[in-house]
């Protein structure tokens, strides 16, 4: 404990051999923090969204189209998605699951006269929208909703608040929708528009058309049909693991037969292909504090030979005193590792400011993403996690010690005998 004191009260009397490290450290703890956070949040709202309005946690889809991607047609739909979507229920209890109707076609725009004043091509999500529905909470509607309100029954329908604007179009006005059956014939609806939305996903905000699923089964002629059934951790978050390893087991206990129209289970990463990039921000945490642990360890190994120099005098007289080396060596760890520990709270107290700020406040990069196609929230986040308060005392504690450790081997290479030589010079 004596030791100890006196290690501390050396630091903070000489801060010339204290201050350059904690900055070091400090500065360098704090980037580990805010982008540990930072990548946190960017995942956790990438993942989000893109499951809460394109795949889901898990998707079940058929086999050809899970094979055709994003050009699948409606002739590749699920048949009996009511008592496919009861087994899933049944098998899987604690996963949420809703059946989704994929489309795309046209809206047309009439004038007074009836004659068309405007038209443009939409991409259309047919969902239950009914009171009590899951889909309110999945999609946020009450969240996104700008104008109007919630379709309450059939040939009503929500449209992105942009293409309202572009089309110069209310809540109330009349409008038509046009697609094609599952057959391949045209099908034309008169809807009313209930109310705008925007979801704050460029990609969809441009020609997003929300529909009530019993009408588009009616319309498109798809009774008991379904684009997919999407499933959602009732807990909220996506688990990688588990969604791949439930996909795998229910596709493991399918007819093995090469039938286009069998169910098959893809997890987000799949159904998105998302895989690569899952596993690159898995991955970035650990990269990020090794690369900072090498840079500081750097940082500070020149630091500490620096101050090796200026400390020549000191270390040849405790030599001389009597203090063994291996003693002096450690003391010099010690100073390391108070510095390290007192720069990591310093660098965590300062990373976790900014990240709490983008957590709460968020940064709008929608002015970067006007020709986006990708599937990502306008809005960025960070998110802190209890270890946010931890991650930076890896490289904050590792980098002063390994510094330490390497200056410090000169040490061992001072001769006690020619101590008084070098006193007497």
């Amino acid at each position: 404990m004596g030791m100890t004191i006196f290690i501390i009260k050396g630091l903070v009397r000489d801060r010339s051999r204290s201050l350059f490290p904690f900055l070091t450290v400090a500065i360098g703890v704090a980037l580990v923090v805010f982008l540990d956070a930072y990548l946190r949040g960017t995942q956790d709202s990438f993942f989000d969204t893109t499951a809460r309005l394109v795949t889901g946690h898990l998707m079940v889809t058929t086999r050809a189209q899970a094979q055709e991607g994003e050009a699948g047609s409606l002739e590749t739909a699920l048949f009996g998605v009511k008592g496919l979507k009861a087994e899933l229920k049944g098998k899987y209890p604690d996963i949420i699951w809703t059946e989704r109707i994929r489309f795309s076609g046209l809206i047309d725009v009439p004038d007074s006269l009836g004659a068309t004043r405007a038209q443009v091509p939409i991409t259309g999500l047919a969902v239950d929208l009914t009171a009590g529905s899951v889909e309110h909470q999945l999609l946020q509607l009450n969240k996104a909703l700008v104008r109007g309100r919630v379709p309450e029954k059939s040939r009503e329908i929500l449209l992105s608040e942009d293409l309202c604007q572009g089309l110069a179009i209310t809540p109330g006005a009349r409008v038509r929708l046009i697609s094609m059956t599952a057959e391949g014939a045209m099908a034309i609806t008169d809807c009313t528009l209930a109310g705008t939305v925007r979801f704050g996903v460029t990609a969809l905000d441009r020609s997003m058309v929300i529909d009530q699923l019993e009408g588009v089964q009616e319309v498109l002629r798809l009774e008991d049909r379904a684009s997919e059934i999407v499933g959602f951790f009732s807990d909220g978050g996506y688990d990688d693991r588990r969604a791949v390893q439930i996909a795998r087991e229910y596709n493991a206990g399918l007819n093995s037969r090469e039938d286009g129209f069998l169910p098959v289970m893809r997890p987000l990463r799949e159904a998105s292909d998302l895989g690569s990039l899952i596993d690159i921000v898995s991955g970035v945490t650990g990269l990020i504090v090794l690369i900072f642990i090498v840079a500081m360890a750097v940082v500070l190994w020149n630091a500490g030979l620096m101050g090796s120099l200026r400390r020549y005098g000191e270390i040849g007289i405790r030599l001389a005193l009597g203090e063994s080396k291996p003693a002096l060596y450690l003391s010099l760890l010690a100073e390391a590792f108070f510095i390290g520990l007192i720069g990591s709270v310093a660098g965590t107290l300062i990373g976790l400011v900014p990240a709490y700020y983008l957590q709460k406040v968020g940064l709008n990069i929608g002015g970067m993403m006007k020709n986006s196609t990708v599937v990502i929230s306008e809005v960025l986040r960070a998110r802190i996690t209890p270890a946010s308060f931890f991650v930076g005392f890896l490289p904050g504690l590792i980098a002063t010690f390994l510094g330490s450790a390497i200056s410090g081997l000169g040490i061992f290479r001072r001769s006690t005998a020619r101590l008084a030589k070098e006193f007497s010079e």
